[in-house]
């Protein structure tokens, strides 16, 4: 079986969240059990040119809003699994990976230049797995293209959703510049007058997948289906939920050289020692039979933050150490930051603020 994997991140190469660590660690692992898989996903400023081994093809050309655009692609193997990563610097040199008006531009570009690049590889994969909403413009065209190109004809398409608040909306005005101006693709991506990448890709992909079981069925009610749960209970027989796993070559507690100390199931008194050196990293007293509590996360509404407000102080009250590490809205950060300097003072609250694109530090690892 060949499978190509499409996602917008991808560790070692790019990384907001989960998504990231998902798509980099899941081709490897489908490796190790025989299947043919590899990844394409974007190279972005942030990509170190360390993970960029050669060229695998320099003159990739890309039918864009009415003209054919040349794409680079480099070829790497530093995740475990052969990947491609589609370079094109007036869409993906930036800053940041995500945050811009024209996101759904950037990355239906991706979806077209990565459906151009199988084509050129030869040998059609059996199975492309796509990733939340920057990958449902591939969805849309992969099922077009099925009905009228014959290398296409026997490939399904899996469209895994991670997050289902992010739906990469845009306006339907859009849709024929960038290559979709057949009825089907309009009725695809239609959703209350804008278009929605994801709800494009749930219509349309041969398989639907979470993150868990229990995402699965919470995707389908009013409060985590963000106006498309009509839609997740409709293909309901065509979803399922598979846990997400980790890659424990990666996050391996007996082996990972970033920690002070190595521990496992079998002898755990290497946590002790990662005690003391989280303690001496946030500079806080050297108490250790108090509890540490951890929070890493996204400080968004989604993920609890609401929680953490109310029990942090408690927590500080009961005697224990609280640390909260994370990138997110101004309004908590500014939380964290200012309880951060009230309760300083032998009280065990510290807090890390990070960037949005943010590579797991020494720190981190010791929480885990």
């Amino acid at each position: 079986m060949r499978v190509a994997v499409i996602s917008a991140e991808a560790v070692p190469y790019s990384k907001t969240g989960g998504l990231g660590d998902v798509a980099g660690a899941l081709p490897k692992a489908l490796k190790q059990v025989g299947i043919d898989a590899f990844l394409i996903t974007p190279c972005y400023l942030q990509t170190k040119g360390e993970y960029l081994w050669h060229t695998a093809v320099d003159d990739l050309w890309v039918n864009w809003r009415g003209r054919s655009v040349r794409v680079k692609a480099f070829y790497s193997e530093a995740n475990g699994s052969p990947t491609f990563l589609i370079d094109y610097p007036p869409l993906f040199h930036r800053d940041s990976i995500y945050g811009y008006t024209e996101d759904y531009e950037r990355f239906a570009f991706f979806n077209h230049a990565a459906l151009e690049l199988i084509t050129r590889l030869g040998g059609a994969p059996d199975i492309v797995h796509l990733n939340d909403w920057h990958c449902g413009f591939a969805a849309v065209e992969l099922a077009s293209r099925r009905n009228s190109d014959p290398y296409w004809r026997n490939t399904r398409t899996v469209f895994s959703i991670h997050n289902m608040a992010f739906q990469g909306g845009f306006g339907l005005g859009q849709l024929p510049s960038m290559g979709f101006t057949s009825e089907f693709a309009r009725n695809a991506f239609s959703f209350n007058g804008y278009a929605s990448a994801m709800k494009a890709g749930l219509e349309v992909s041969d398989t639907l997948s979470t993150v868990s079981k229990r995402y699965s069925r919470e995707i389908q009610t009013a409060e985590n289906g963000y106006g498309l749960d009509w839609l997740s209970r409709q293909r309901a027989g065509r979803l399922i939920g598979i846990t997400n796993g980790v890659d424990y070559e990666v996050w391996n507690p007996a082996s990972d050289p970033e920690l002070p100390a190595h521990f496992s199931i079998d002898d755990l008194s290497g946590k002790l020692e990662c005690k003391k050196a989280l303690l001496e990293q946030f500079h806080l007293p050297m108490e250790l039979d108090r509890p540490i509590f951890a929070s890493i996360t996204r400080l968004t509404s989604q993920k609890g933050v609401e929680l953490i407000r109310q029990g942090a102080g408690d927590i500080l009250a009961a005697g224990g150490f609280f640390i909260a590490l994370g990138s997110g809205e101004r309004s908590r950060r500014s939380f964290y930051k200012h309880f951060a300097i009230t309760h300083r003072r032998g009280s065990g609250f510290t807090s890390v603020i990070m960037n949005p694109w943010h590579i797991l530090s020494r720190q981190e690892r010791i929480c885990f």
